[in-house]
């Protein structure tokens, strides 16, 4: 005798053995990655007539902007904050660190001008601050101590700030980064063997700005080296507006603070 097909059901379709195909998959939404505070420091030489600037070479093995040329720096390490100091950062700099950020630890623009020091000498091997005032009573382990070998107090008072980016999102990694310049004068030590070719900066180049506008570089570096130059030709004027980059709704946007 011929058997019945079974009637579909509301609860024969719920079955886990139905014959009704699985709905698409939504596709899964982007990570947005919070950026991280780093600084980093631009170095300039003003002893001639043309402007000169340190860059370094990124290892081409690195994920983040591999082979590029850029300034040296990173991000924000707990003993940054620690470090003592010869001098401070001006009102007005850390006002500007700090602005657009509700929140911001009143200690943020300090540790962020250190942080793009120490960064500096971890990667490049050179010390900038003074001498005048002996070597720093105490400090943090790691690369601040090699200040303190060295007798050098970083010198917050010697640096100018100069721009402010954010990394776009849908990036592997983000930072939140301040521009920092100093004189070539304010590098008062300096560390062979830091720099080489299995080094995260595999050379180091003393260019003027027309030579590093042809350097392989990331697109904000570039960008940056326009603020750079007309801050250089102002002299640094310290109520100067100070550039700040984003991305809104998927459009680049320049504010001032």
């Amino acid at each position: 005798m011929r058997q019945e097909a079974e009637r579909a059901t509301p609860q024969s379709l719920d079955r886990p053995d139905s014959d009704r195909p699985d709905p698409p998959a939504a596709p899964p939404r982007p990570v947005l990655l919070r950026p991280r505070d780093a600084a980093t420091l631009i170095i300039l030489d003003r002893s001639r007539k043309k402007l000169k600037l340190l860059m370094g070479r990124r290892h081409a093995g690195l994920a983040f902007m591999g082979g590029k040329f850029v300034f040296p720096g990173g991000r924000i390490e707990p003993s940054d904050r620690m470090m003592p100091v010869a001098g401070a950062l001006s009102q007005r700099a850390d006002d500007a660190l700090r602005a657009k950020l509700p929140r911001a630890p009143h200690h943020l623009g300090r540790s962020l001008a250190l942080a793009a020091i120490r960064e500096t000498y971890e990667e490049t091997g050179l010390l900038t601050g003074t001498r005048d005032y002996g070597p720093p009573e105490t400090a943090p382990e790691g690369a601040w101590q090699a200040f303190a070998d060295e007798g050098v107090m970083p010198d917050l008072e010697a640096l100018h700030l100069v721009a402010r980016a954010i990394t776009p999102p849908r990036r592997p990694r983000r930072f939140d980064t301040r521009f920092f310049a100093i004189d070539r004068k304010a590098v008062v030590a300096e560390r062979p063997g830091i720099v080489g070719p299995d080094a995260e900066l595999t050379e180091l180049a003393w260019v003027d700005l027309d030579a590093a506008r042809k350097l392989d570089l990331p697109r904000i570096t570039r960008v940056i080296l326009d603020d750079l130059e007309a801050a250089a030709d102002a002299g640094f004027p310290p109520y100067r507006p100070i550039p700040f980059y984003f991305e809104r709704r998927g459009k680049g946007v320049r504010e001032e603070i």
